[in-house]
């Protein structure tokens, strides 16, 4: 997978994807064909070292597949519809904003990972039945191009209310809540910022400073976003986007010749926090490999895999993470947060009168 690929993988909106198979076991419907492989479906951005999927294979005797589906929605969408007879044996990448969604449908059968008393305390969820485990965490914030602020000698915005004024008017590109994972984070950061009732008054003014929606974050990092170094070939013209706080380490990461900062920083108050988890699907044709898996999901070695590959930082207490995330992607202090069950009351209401209020 090239640099660009896999930087793309990390944090690819939604999108119409065919199911693909990776990994040295065929595919096909029904889950794993044999006791000793485990067949884990995820979204796109699943990407692990080698070594460190050939260790679990090697230490369990199992041998993995992976079915990626597309979009975090996608995935879980396909497994609602296939739980009677799985693709496979765990799902990963369910995240917080759709995680009602998977448990109101039976998705997940309980299972507490051998590690689940390592995991920090505010990643948990699902304590009294444990169909689901943490397995990372990310922030969904406006991300901004340093040098465009810099020779403009203007101040790049800090928070959600600075984007409404006026010398930010026509600089930001946004994800379609409706049809991207990121789109949505912010949507649901801008309504636990300002509440049930103020945050359509939000984006009628994020409209009216010239917000720009498009389908996906692919388009608006790539394409649309001058900070980026695919978006500077496509002739971006948008200096703010929204992406992760993990973004700019990995503009770092994939740079050749590597830049001795970042290109691109961060609008630490406007941080929305996503949680992804796994679980072991309910009607799994292997759930004993499937545990294998999500115990290794939560196991130092793989916890620390994790950042410089899914650009994603780990759950479980004490896990390092590389010195590019520190210098240049930390977590945000103060992210805006909401509770599972409130994102589920709300989501399909709030994402409908968005479509209405910004897209006609």
């Amino acid at each position: 997978m090239s640099n660009t690929k896999k930087f793309t993988a990390v944090v690819v909106g939604l999108g119409l994807v065919t199911l693909s198979a990776c990994g040295s076991a065929e595919s096909g419907s029904g889950g794993s064909g044999d006791s000793r492989t485990v067949t884990l479906v995820s979204h796109d951005s699943w990407v692990v070292s080698k070594s460190v999927i050939a260790a679990f294979e090697k230490q369990s005797g199992y041998q993995v597949r992976v079915l990626k589906d597309g979009d975090a929605g996608q995935a879980v969408n396909k497994a609602v519809l296939t739980k009677d007879n799985p693709q496979g044996d765990v799902l990963f990448g369910v995240d917080n904003t759709l995680l009602s969604r998977a448990l109101d449908n039976d998705l997940f059968q309980p299972y507490e990972a051998k590690d689940a008393d390592q995991v920090e305390p505010e990643y948990r969820a699902d304590q009294a039945q444990h169909r689901v485990t943490p397995v990372d965490t990310g922030d969904i914030c406006v991300n901004y191009d340093k040098a465009y602020f810099s020779e403009r000698e203007l101040d790049p915005p800090k928070t959600l209310d600075d984007l409404i004024k006026p010398q930010y008017k026509n600089l930001l590109v946004t994800e379609n809540a409706a049809t991207s994972s990121p789109g949505l984070g912010f949507l649901l950061g801008t309504a636990a910022k300002y509440g049930d009732d103020g945050w359509p008054d939000y984006w009628k003014k994020l409209k009216a400073n010239g917000v720009k929606v498009v389908d996906g974050w692919e388009q608006a990092y790539n394409e649309e976003f001058s900070g980026s170094a695919s978006g500077k070939k496509a002739g971006g013209d948008r200096p703010l986007v929204v992406s992760y706080a993990s973004s700019p380490p990995a503009e770092v990461v994939f740079a050749d010749p590597k830049p001795k900062t970042a290109p691109t920083g961060v609008a630490t108050g406007t941080c929305f926090r996503q949680v992804e988890y796994a679980g072991l699907l309910s009607n799994a044709k292997n759930p004993e490999g499937g545990k294998a898996l999500i115990d290794f999901m939560l196991s130092e070695q793989f916890q620390e895999d994790m950042p410089l590959n899914m650009f994603v930082y780990p759950v479980r207490e004490g896990a390092q993470v590389p010195e590019e995330f520190v210098k240049y992607g930390p977590q945000a202090e103060d992210p805006e947060t909401m509770d599972p069950a409130k994102i589920a009351e709300h989501r399909d209401e709030w994402v409908k009168s968005w479509t209405s209020l910004v897209l006609k």
